[in-house]
C-alpha cells in the first residue's frame, strides 16, 4: 500500500476515496489513512492539469467527492483542534484536492459550499490560531514543516474558492475568517523576524543538530508563501460593506509598522542572510507586502470602524487596550522614523533591481500617507477629543499628542527634518490638531508659550507661494481654526495679529487665478481666517484694505485680491463667504471700537487717518455691488441677507455711500447671484448672445429652455420678497426697513423712486398689520420719512 496505484484515473481515484470513506467507521487505522493520502495526492496531482481531454474537474465536481473530501477532513481530525503527527500527510493532500478542484471552477466552488468543505477548512485554520499566543509574538510561532504545508494549503483552498465567487465569499466573511487568518498568518511570518532569529521556526523539541539551513531556508520559504496567499485572500474579502478588522486586530496590523521603524529597521542581518540571495529578496518584499496591507487595513478601519478609532485613541493613553502594545504611538513613529530599508539597496544579481526598488519607495511612501489618514480620522473622531487634548500635565500643555505634532510643525519650520522634505508631517500635524482644537481654551494654549504656534504657522517655509497645495490645506485649515477663538479671546487675536498672519496668507497666492483641485478648499479657509480675524478689529481691518502685499507683481491689497476672487469664482461659498469679509471690515470700521491700552493723541490722529482712508477704499461699486449680490443670491440663508442688510446699510451711512448702495440694490443681479424659484441651482443662461444689453437676464428653469420661470432680477426684489414673508423673523424684516430708511436719506433721484414705487404699499401693510410693534414702527418710520420730504 505504500505506492499508489499509478495507472488509476482521476475519476477511479475519487472512487476509491469514497470506498475508503466507508470504511473508516470499521477500519480506521494507519494503513488506511496512508491509502487515503496517497490516492488523494495521485488525484492531486491529476487535478493539476487542466483543459485535458477529459473534463475531470466538472465530471468529479457532480459526484460525492465534494462531501467525501469534507468527511475526510473531518474523520483526520477526529474531534481534535489541529491533525496529529500521524494525520498531518492526509490532511495536506485532501487539501490539495479541494483546491485543485474549485480553481477557475465556479460550478466546483458551489460544490465544495454545499458540502461544508471551505467550512470545514476555517475551522481547521481556527483549530491552528487557538494552538498560538493571544497577544502578537517578535518571534515566529515554532511550527513543523508539515503543519505548515497544511497550514498554507488550507488558506490556499480558501483563496482559490472564494476568487471572483460570491457565495463562497460571503460566507467567510460571515465567518470572520478574515480575524483569524490574519492572526495565524502574522503569528507564522511576524514581519521581518527572519531578520532577528532563526533559532525558534520548528518544534522545541526538535534537535538543534537537525536545524540545518536547507531546514531553515524551506520553513521560512513555506510561511513567507503563507503570507503571501493570506494578504491575497483578505484582500479579495475586502469591500466598501463589510468592514474586515475590529480593534482587536489592531496589535497585529502594527507589528509591519514596528518593522520598519528603528531601532529594528537598522538590526543586522543575520548570519544566515548577511549576504544576498534568492531567499533573502523574496523575504524583504514578503515583508514590504505585509506593510502595504496592513496599512490599507489601518486606513480602511480609521475610516468604517468607530471602535477602532476609539480604541487607537485609549490606547494611547492606556497601553494595557492593546496588551502593552502602544498601537497609535507605533503608527506615528512609522510616520515619523519609518525608513526604507537599507537591505533593497544591496547591489547583486539576487538582489532587488534599481526600478524595484524606485517602486517600492514610491509605495513605501503611499504606505505613511494611509497611516497618516488613518491618524487624522483618529484624531477627527469627537469622543477622542478628552482622550488626544490631556490638560493634567503643565509642563506638556494640551498633553504628549498634541506637543509631538507641534514638534513636527516646529523641526519642519526651523529645517530639522531632512531637506525639508517631511511636508507630510506638517500635513498630519495640522489636520490632527485642526479636528481637536475646539474653543477658545484649546486655541489660547496652542497660541501661547511654549507652543506659540501662529508663528510657525506664519513661517516662510509654510505658506510660501511655491508651498504645497496639500500643506497649505493643513496649516490655513488650522488657522482658520484659532481664528474663529478670535472674536472671543481678543489675546488670541492678537498673538495671530502679530505674527503676520493675514499678510502671510495673502502673499501665499491661495487667491490667485489658477486651477487645482484643491483649491477652492484653501480659499474658503483663508477668507474664514481672515474674515475672523477682520472682526471687531480696526487695526486688522485697515491692515487688510491698505497694505500692499509683498512680492506681487502688478501690486495688490488684500481687499483688491478679495474683490477679484469673488468676481472670477464659480462657487457660491467663495463668493458668499469672501462677501462677508466685506461685511465684517465694514463693521469693525463704521462703528466704534473700544481700546483699553493707552494711546498718545499722535497715535489716535494717525490711526483715524488711516481708518478714514479704509473708508473710503470700500465706497466703491465693486464693494457695493459685492454685498448686494450677497443679498440676491441668499434666499435660503437669512443671516446672510441680514449681514448684507447690515453692512449696506453702515455703508449708506457715508456721505458717498448713499447712492452707491441703491444702485446697486436696483442693478441687475450678475446671473450667478439669482436664486432659481424651484429650490435647485439651475444653469443660468442669457435669452440671447447679446443678454449684456439687457435691463436684466432671464433665468431659465433647469426643466428647458421653453419654460422660462422669473426670479429676482435685483436685490432689492430679494427685499421684497423677505420683508412680505411672515416667516422671515421680525429682526430681519426690522432691519430692511431701517436700512430703506438710510438709504433714502443718502439716496436721491430716479433710483429712490423706484425702492418707493416698489416698497411703499408692503410698508403701508406691515404698519396696518404690525402696529405698535418692532416691525410696524420701523415701517412707520420709513413712510414718515418720505412724507417729510
Amino acid at each position: 500500500m505504500d505506492s499508489p496505484p499509478m495507472s488509476l484515473t482521476c475519476a477511479q481515484c475519487a472512487r476509491k476515496l469514497g470506498d475508503l470513506v466507508a470504511q473508516l467507521p470499521v477500519n480506521d487505522i494507519e494503513e488506511t489513512w496512508k491509502e487515503v493520502e496517497l490516492t488523494a495526492q495521485q488525484l492531486a496531482n491529476g487535478l493539476r492539469v487542466r483543459d485535458g481531454l477529459d473534463d475531470n474537474h466538472t465530471m468529479l465536481g457532480k459526484t460525492l467527492l465534494p462531501q467525501n473530501l469534507t468527511t475526510l477532513l473531518s474523520s483526520a481530525l477526529n474531534g481534535a483542534l489541529i491533525p496529529g503527527t500521524s494525520r498531518t500527510a492526509p490532511v495536506f493532500e485532501i487539501l490539495r484536492v479541494g483546491a485543485n478542484l474549485c480553481v477557475e471552477h465556479d460550478q466546483n466552488r458551489g460544490h465544495l459550499l454545499e458540502a461544508g468543505f471551505p467550512q470545514a477548512v476555517v475551522s481547521l485554520l481556527e483549530g491552528y490560531t487557538d494552538t498560538i499566543p493571544e497577544e502578537p509574538q517578535m518571534d515566529p510561532f515554532p511550527m513543523s514543516t508539515a503543519h505548515l504545508q497544511v497550514v498554507k494549503t488550507a488558506v490556499g483552498v480558501l483563496l482559490n474558492a472564494t476568487l471572483t465567487y460570491e457565495p463562497v465569499r460571503n460566507r467567510l466573511i460571515s465567518l470572520e475568517v478574515a480575524k483569524t487568518i490574519f492572526r495565524l498568518s502574522t503569528a507564522l511570518y511576524p514581519p521581518a523576524a527572519w531578520m532577528r532569529t532563526t533559532s525558534n521556526l520548528h518544534l522545541l523539541d526538535t534537535s538543534s543538530t537537525d536545524i540545518t539551513f536547507d531546514r531553515i531556508a524551506e520553513s521560512w520559504t513555506i510561511r513567507a508563501g503563507l503570507s503571501s496567499w493570506a494578504g491575497r485572500l483578505i484582500s479579495e474579502l475586502q469591500d466598501d460593506v463589510h468592514p474586515l478588522f475590529s480593534q482587536e486586530v489592531l496589535p497585529y496590523l502594527v507589528q509591519s509598522l514596528i518593522a520598519f521603524t528603528p531601532p529594528l529597521l537598522a538590526a543586522p542581518p543575520p548570519p544566515h542572510f548577511t549576504q544576498p540571495s534568492q531567499l533573502r529578496t523574496t523575504l524583504l518584499n514578503t515583508d514590504f507586502d505585509l506593510l502595504s496591507e496592513s496599512c490599507s487595513h489601518l486606513e480602511s478601519s480609521a475610516l468604517d470602524v468607530a471602535d477602532v478609532r476609539l480604541s487607537l485613541a485609549r490606547g494611547f493613553t492606556f497601553p494595557a487596550e492593546h496588551h502593552d502594545i502602544p498601537c497609535f504611538s507605533a503608527m506615528l513613529d512609522f510616520v515619523e522614523k519609518g525608513k526604507y530599508p537599507p537591505l533593497w539597496y544591496v547591489q547583486s544579481e539576487n538582489g532587488l533591481e534599481g526600478g524595484d526598488v524606485s517602486k517600492k519607495e514610491k509605495a513605501f511612501d503611499d504606505c505613511k500617507a494611509a497611516v497618516i489618514k488613518a491618524v487624522v480620522e483618529v484624531s477627527g473622531d469627537d469622543r477622542n477629543l478628552d482622550i488626544l487634548w490631556d490638560d493634567s500635565d503643565d509642563t506638556q500643555p494640551g498633553g504628549e499628542f498634541v506637543s509631538r505634532m507641534i514638534d513636527w510643525i516646529r523641526a519642519f519650520v526651523n529645517g530639522e527634518t531632512s531637506g525639508n522634505g517631511r511636508d507630510d508631517l506638517v500635513i498630519c500635524a495640522t489636520l490632527s490638531l485642526g479636528n481637536i482644537t475646539r474653543g477658545e481654551s484649546h486655541s489660547t494654549i496652542l497660541l501661547a508659550q511654549p507652543h506659540d504656534i501662529a508663528r510657525l504657522l506664519s513661517s516662510d517655509v509654510l505658506l510660501a507661494p511655491f508651498t504645497d497645495i496639500k500643506l497649505k490645506h493643513g496649516v490655513i485649515g488650522l488657522l482658520k481654526h484659532l481664528a474663529q477663538s478670535s472674536s472671543q479671546m481678543p489675546s488670541n487675536r492678537a498673538a495671530l495679529s502679530a505674527a503676520g498672519v493675514i499678510q502671510r496668507v495673502l502673499k501665499s497666492g491661495v487667491w490667485d487665478d489658477r486651477s487645482d483641485f484643491m483649491l477652492e478648499i484653501v480659499q474658503v479657509n483663508a477668507i474664514g481666517t481672515i474674515k475672523h480675524l477682520c472682526n471687531n478689529s480696526v487695526d486688522n481691518a485697515c491692515n487688510f484694505i491698505l497694505e500692499p502685499v509683498d512680492s506681487q507683481d502688478p501690486p495688490s491689497t488684500g481687499l483688491s485680491q478679495l474683490l477679484a476672487l469673488v468676481k472670477r469664482s464659480d462657487t457660491v461659498a467663495i463668493k458668499s463667504e469672501g462677501t462677508r469679509i466685506i461685511v465684517n471690515l465694514i463693521r469693525s470700521l463704521w462703528t466704534n471700537e473700544r481700546r483699553d491700552e493707552p494711546t498718545s493723541e499722535e497715535e489716535q490722529q494717525a490711526r483715524q487717518q488711516k481708518r478714514v482712508k479704509a473708508m473710503d477704499a470700500l465706497l466703491t461699486p465693486a464693494c457695493a455691488e459685492a454685498l448686494a449680490a450677497l443679498i440676491g443670491r441668499s434666499a435660503k440663508h437669512l443671516i446672510l441677507i441680514n449681514e448684507g442688510v447690515v453692512a449696506s446699510s453702515l455703508l449708506s451711512m457715508h456721505r458717498d455711500g448713499g447712492a452707491l448702495v441703491l444702485n446697486a440694490l436696483i442693478a441687475p443681479l450678475p446671473v450667478e447671484a439669482t436664486p432659481s424659484s424651484t429650490g435647485s441651482a439651475p444653469v443660468s443662461t442669457p435669452a440671447s448672445t447679446s443678454s449684456e444689453t439687457m435691463d436684466s437676464p432671464i433665468i431659465f428653469s433647469p426643466t428647458g429652455a421653453s419654460s422660462k420661470i422669473p426670479s429676482v432680477r435685483h436685490a432689492l426684489d430679494q427685499l421684497v420678497v423677505s420683508l412680505k414673508s411672515e416667516s422671515i423673523p421680525a429682526e430681519v424684516r426690522t432691519n430692511i426697513c431701517a436700512f430703506f430708511g438710510q438709504i433714502s436719506r443718502r439716496g436721491t433721484g430716479d433710483g429712490l423712486q423706484r425702492l418707493k414705487d416698489a416698497t411703499r404699499p408692503l410698508l403701508e401693510e406691515l404698519v396696518s398689520v404690525h402696529g405698535q410693534s418692532m416691525l410696524g414702527s420701523a415701517a412707520k418710520k420709513v413712510l414718515d420719512l418720505w412724507i417729510s420730504e
